[in-house]
């Protein structure tokens, strides 16, 4: 079969588009649309797994402003009939209804289990899971609280986009840090919660954003993948309904990636 025919089910996470700046950020954009205009030529569908965004809250009249060409493209992608879903993240889990009604969009607050040509997957953002991670685990049910949202959503968007774009910008997810050193295994919480939730229920793939590092981990029967991030590697998943490889989008191409734990 040749390449130009070839069908794969990409995935990508952590673009944190916002971040650090305006024109960065522009650029990252206009980079991740390239990207998703070159994989379109072969997508089944497209994952977008969590922190699309550095900061997103939907009021009821009103959307942060920005990002125009990303949604444009989605709109184009979902209208030629490839489905797109969106994960929320730890920065953007302030997403309701915007993006399913006006782009089309599958909308996932939560981890899901799917099937792609016999292969089963278990796709999650992974912001708290797994034994540490404590800090988000503490911002999740505050920023999922309902009443939260709504006092949120009380104050004027020019106060409370900037307040909450400033916070999100000096976090630890957007700013690298910590995240950007591969740790012992006892203290990679997505390989520790991998390795449980393996000796529970067999996938044989998990898929996973939030660590900022694109990792490959063989664990007995399984893989865990960690799809990296755009601020520095560019980096993807692709699933051709056999293998699962990581990519990176490099000079406007597609090139392999060796994982940074292998």
């Amino acid at each position: 079969m040749s390449e130009s025919i070839k069908k794969y089910t990409y995935f990508a996470s952590d673009f944190h588009l916002g971040a650090p700046n305006y024109e960065s950020s522009l650029a990252r954009e206009k980079k991740i649309v390239a990207w998703l205009t070159e994989v379109e030529k072969s997508a089944l569908a497209i994952y977008l797994v969590g922190d699309i965004f550095d900061f997103w809250f939907e009021y009821k009249y009103a959307i942060p402003k920005g990002f125009i060409r990303l949604q444009a493209k989605i709109i184009e992608l979902t209208e030629r009939g490839i489905p797109v879903h969106f994960f929320l993240g730890n920065h953007d889990m302030w997403m309701f209804d915007y993006f399913k009604k006006e782009l089309g969009v599958e909308i996932h607050s939560d981890e899901i289990e799917i099937e792609i040509n016999g292969k089963s997957f278990y796709i999650a953002h992974g912001d708290g899971l797994g034994p540490g991670d404590r800090g988000y685990k503490f911002i999740k049910k505050v920023f999922r609280n309902k009443f939260c949202q709504w006092a949120f959503a009380r104050l004027h968007p020019n106060f409370g986009i900037a307040l909450a774009s400033y916070f999100s910008k000096t976090s630890r997810a957007s700013t690298g840090g910590d995240d950007s050193k591969l740790h012992e295994l006892d203290q990679e919480w997505l390989y520790q919660f991998t390795k449980k939730s393996e000796n529970l229920k067999h996938r044989d793939f998990y898929i996973f954003g939030h660590r900022h590092l694109p990792l490959k981990f063989k664990i007995e029967n399984t893989v865990y993948f960690n799809l990296g991030e755009w601020l520095n590697y560019c980096t993807f998943g692709r699933f051709d309904g056999i293998n699962f490889e990581l990519m990176q989008w490099k000079e406007n191409e597609i090139v392999s990636f060796k994982s940074i734990s292998e």
